[in-house]
């Protein structure tokens, strides 16, 4: 019954959604949330969210259009794209039924799985992948934090790389290692950032071996951090903390976040688990991502803007509350310049918590000391740990996280389960990855 009135949802949406063109953008309808607005694809080459769930689901580098429309044939099973992404929440459901089709039909396996560990030899959080029992026709050869540590398995023919945030040198041992092992075709890596592992020599194996992350495991906690950075300012609790300081009863006007608008910056997953949230508050969604034409149906968007300069400004000047959720690439760092905090709406409040060098810090501490934005909430900085003498520390308006918003008890360890349990027994009978990366854009 669900699966059916979601069908007839998602038919309602496409017809309340006109045929777009190469001029617009996805904003909301009369009718309901979706439909297309203006300068979606204007710079839509730049990369500026974590896209999770919007990668080309063609195999190939290229992407195949249809013959009819000549738009790329995701857009024809809009499914597909979604299907290739995991998120915990979303797909709890589904959560190791590929292990049990593996479990209980041996003979369905299409190659086995040797698999390499880049990762701390003491790090508890591979614990299902180093000590646990590991699916049938699968082995791990070794752990180390360098080739030097695993070369010794070079006979071996290893076929699959897993890589941790755990490992100090991930970014330079990671080339030395594929080039070492040519049998390697698929690499994982536990985090859902790639940033720690990027480097000019891992382009040059893209074609050769697929590279996967962890995305959809940590944007629950996220979504959560956002909402209370909200209401940290929409009820303004530094003034509730004073006065229960002072034991002063002070009554004082507060707002409602209903009816605000939230920006996010970079609809991923993590984008949209925050509009997922903020949707159940009565908040209006405006986003940004590179390549709109794929929210065409995300109901919980009411506008849906390119990557260009002007659609940035355009998104900060029309939101109450902006949340920055893009990965650190080439093309996102130092994007939410100065021109951007100048275009922001009055008394706005700005939230990062995707990469800190996405940002640029010194418009920022303007921005919040010359009182052009309320406030910012920031769990993500430039430097890291953020050193004692950063300005931003002595802000009354700021609320400052140590980079720690998504890190529960088990984070890392679901993280390792999602390998195993999910991605591992695909790779052996020869199903689609979840979670693909361009490792040229960097997500």
């Amino acid at each position: 019954m669900m699966t059916s009135l979601r069908s007839v949802a998602r038919l309602s949406n496409r017809a309340m959604i006109s045929a777009t063109t190469s001029q617009e953008h996805v904003t909301r309808s009369t009718v309901g949330r979706c439909s297309f607005h203006s300068s979606a694809f204007v710079g839509a080459a730049a990369a500026a969210d974590d896209d999770d769930g919007s990668k080309d689901t063609t195999t190939s580098n290229t992407t195949a259009t249809d013959a009819t429309s000549g738009k790329p044939t995701y857009w024809s099973d809009p499914q597909r794209d979604q299907f290739k992404f995991w998120n915990r929440e979303e797909n709890s459901s589904e959560a190791g039924q590929t292990k049990y089709v593996l479990d209980f039909s041996p003979w369905s396996i299409k190659r086995e799985a040797r698999v390499m560990s880049l990762s701390a030899p003491d790090d508890d959080a591979n614990e299902s992948l180093h000590r646990g029992k590991l699916p049938f026709g699968s082995q791990l050869l070794g752990v180390g934090e360098s080739l030097s540590d695993l070369e010794q398995h070079r006979e071996q023919n290893p076929n699959v790389l897993f890589v941790s945030p755990s490992c100090p040198h991930a970014s330079s041992q990671l080339p030395l290692i594929l080039d070492a092992f040519p049998s390697i075709e698929w690499v994982h890596c536990r985090s859902a950032g790639i940033d720690f592992l990027m480097s000019d020599e891992l382009s040059g194996f893209r074609d050769r071996v697929v590279v996967t992350n962890a995305k959809g495991q940590f944007s629950s906690s996220l979504a959560e951090y956002v909402m209370m950075a909200c209401s940290y300012f929409a009820k303004d609790l530094p003034r509730v903390m004073r006065n229960q300081k002072r034991k002063e009863w002070e009554k004082f006007d507060v707002e409602e976040l209903r009816g605000k608008t939230l920006g996010i910056v970079g609809y991923g997953d993590i984008g949209r688990a925050c509009a997922k949230l903020a949707t159940v508050y009565g908040m209006r969604i405006v986003a940004l991502r590179r390549r709109p034409f794929l929210s065409r149906n995300d109901c919980m968007c009411d506008a849906v803007y390119g990557t260009d300069k002007d659609s940035l400004r355009q998104l900060m000047g029309e939101s109450d509350y902006v949340v920055c959720s893009a990965p650190s690439t080439v093309e996102t760092r130092g994007m939410v310049d100065a021109a951007a905090f100048e275009s922001v709406k009055e008394n706005a409040v700005f939230i990062n918590l995707g990469r800190g060098p996405v940002v640029d810090e010194s418009a920022l501490y303007t921005a919040l000391t010359s009182g052009r934005l309320k406030g910012a909430a920031l769990d993500v900085f430039f430097e890291e740990p953020l050193p004692e003498s950063n300005p931003l520390w002595d802000l009354d308006n700021i609320l400052i996280s140590p980079h720690n918003m998504d890190q529960t008890a088990t984070f890392m360890h679901e993280a390792t389960d999602f390998f195993v349990q999910e991605n591992l027994p695909r790779f052996m009978l020869g199903e689609d990855l979840l979670n693909p990366v361009d490792v040229e854009l960097g997500y």
